[in-house]
């Protein structure tokens, strides 16, 4: 290994964790930190982060990297950072935060459909996504009728990860990916429009846009005093950096079109990238990182943040697990698969299907054990998925074969009942910071270390597994998937009144 070649530093600020990795010019990882991130929710439906929090624990794993890897920050050519996309970040004038709410958040359920009632489809037909509750876009509008306060306040609405590089240069910009992924670009040609702001109520919101820019571009360098409190060198450049999902999908080997990516994480990520943008309204969004680069997503908090809640719940919550994550596996390893096992609905946070949906644990019967109820919360997670994947094959957008990444990756279990659900070859990277890569390989282009992405891809990313479906179990979750579905149905009626229940109870 080269101990004086250039470095990358790939930021992944996610809804519950952030992480700063340090990677050589092929990809090796020198060092990770993570900071766990802190969600305040004051309000059921409400799950908001302090932006300062953010920044703090961006710059301590940042910080803490460095030291861990022992190196020269100096030789750090250039810094790239991904966030989970939508939610809302904002700025006054000075800089000073004012509001952080997260991807996961709900509160909007009811303007998102009262804004999809009236103009979804004018919506869909100017940025290729209709309304939902933690949209950017919708959490704004919701800003502006509810904290006319917050709103009047405000100079820049950001994403997450674009509050982190205005703390590391100084500089309000964004990236396309992240602006077209929330809804605040006409699409396909990822332009900031008047028009489109104003369907969501938003004419007056065009001066808080921070800057568009491409991935890879330099959009600053670090100021004197974002290299005091992170240990990195003043003037290092930082690119604009990526969407997380288009970063995970970048870092784990993912950039040609008809590739496709699945990311199981905090949210169930599912993408194919094409040279053209799908237009149809099934598809929940389109998002752009370059000309003739699109990416056509389904997706929904419906991933494994379930899991990370039931360990935090009924796991860790007893103090006797030193791996519980690993613990979780072996109790699925325990148990064989059968017709009529448990039913888990993957929605604790909420799903795009139904805006009102919760979460559940269906036919239980007194043979069943904990490793039961964690097969059907793993096998949920995939019928979600596999749901997704089915919206966009149904628009016409193919694949045989796909790459995960995502925390569900660290568990053999999940990528091969992923295999055997949806039937096709599953690879996995051999990096499992796939976001924090994909961030360092734009950073490397912006620094010229790469030509394009796809020498980045070339020389960053390799295969670490190869899972191949069975062909057997296929037939036990089609049956098991259909089943799931028509579960689906049977429950909304039951989650609306559940939800308007509740909507008296507060009012009273």
């Amino acid at each position: 290994m080269d101990d004086t070649g250039p470095l990358l530093l790939g930021l992944d600020a996610g809804n519950t964790v952030t992480k700063a990795v340090l990677f050589d010019r092929d990809g090796r990882q020198l060092s990770r930190c993570a900071r766990q991130s802190v969600s305040d929710q004051p309000q059921p439906g409400y799950v908001e982060r302090n932006p300062e929090d953010l920044w703090r624990d961006a710059s301590t794993a940042i910080r803490d990297c460095i030291a861990d890897a022992g190196i020269d920050p100096a030789r750090i050519a250039a810094i790239g950072c991904a966030g989970h996309g939508n939610g809302l970040y904002l700025i006054d004038d000075e800089g000073s935060a004012i509001l952080g709410i997260q991807s996961l958040d709900s509160r909007a359920a009811n303007l998102a459909e009262d804004l999809t009632a009236r103009n979804g489809d004018a919506l869909h037909a100017a940025c290729l996504q209709k309304p939902w509750p933690a949209q950017t876009a919708v959490l704004l509008a919701w800003v502006k009728a509810n904290r006319p306060d917050v709103y009047d306040a405000t100079s820049t609405a950001f994403l997450c990860k674009d509050f982190v590089t205005f703390r590391l240069t100084g500089n309000r910009t964004s990236d396309i990916s992240d602006l077209s992924g929330c809804g605040l670009l006409r699409m396909p040609e990822a332009r900031v429009d008047a028009d489109l702001l104003s369907l969501y109520g938003l004419d007056d919101a065009a001066a808080m846009m921070p800057r568009p820019a491409q991935p890879v571009d330099v959009v600053g360098r670090i100021t004197d005093a974002a290299a005091r409190q992170t240990g990195l060198v003043a003037g290092t450049p930082v690119v604009a950096g990526f969407f997380d999902v288009i970063a995970s999908a970048i870092g784990s080997g993912v950039v040609a079109p008809g590739q496709a990516s699945i990311v199981a994480g905090t949210w169930s990520i599912n993408q194919v990238f094409s040279d053209t943008a799908a237009i149809d309204p099934d598809v929940f969004m389109v998002s752009t990182f370059g000309p003739g680069r699109f990416v056509n997503i389904e997706s929904s908090a419906t991933s494994a943040a379930n899991l990370e809640w039931y360990v935090r719940e009924f796991v860790e919550s007893h103090g006797h697990h030193d791996d519980p994550f690993g613990w979780c596996n072996e109790r699925i390893a325990e148990v064989s698969p059968a017709a009529d096992d448990p039913v888990f609905h993957p929605y604790i946070y909420g799903s795009g299907q139904a805006p009102s949906a919760r979460g559940g644990l269906y036919g239980l019967a007194g043979w069943h054990g904990e490793g039961h109820v964690l097969r059907a919360l793993y096998e949920g997670v995939v019928f979600e998925h596999r749901r997704h994947i089915e919206v966009l094959t149904g628009a016409g957008i193919s694949f045989n074969e796909a790459v995960m990444s995502g925390g569900g990756t660290r568990s053999a279990v999940w990528p091969q009942m992923m295999a055997d659900c949806l039937g096709v070859k599953i690879t996995v990277s051999t990096t499992v910071e796939a976001g924090a890569l994909g961030a360092a390989i734009a950073a490397g282009v912006g620094a010229t270390l790469f030509e394009s992405l796809e020498d980045g891809v070339s020389s960053m990313t390799r295969v670490r597994a190869v899972f191949l479906p069975d062909p057997d179990m296929k037939a036990h979750y089609d049956r098991r998937y259909r089943l799931y579905r028509d579960l689906t149905e049977a429950m909304k009626p039951f989650w609306t009144a559940q939800r308007l229940a509740g909507c008296e109870a507060a009012a009273q």
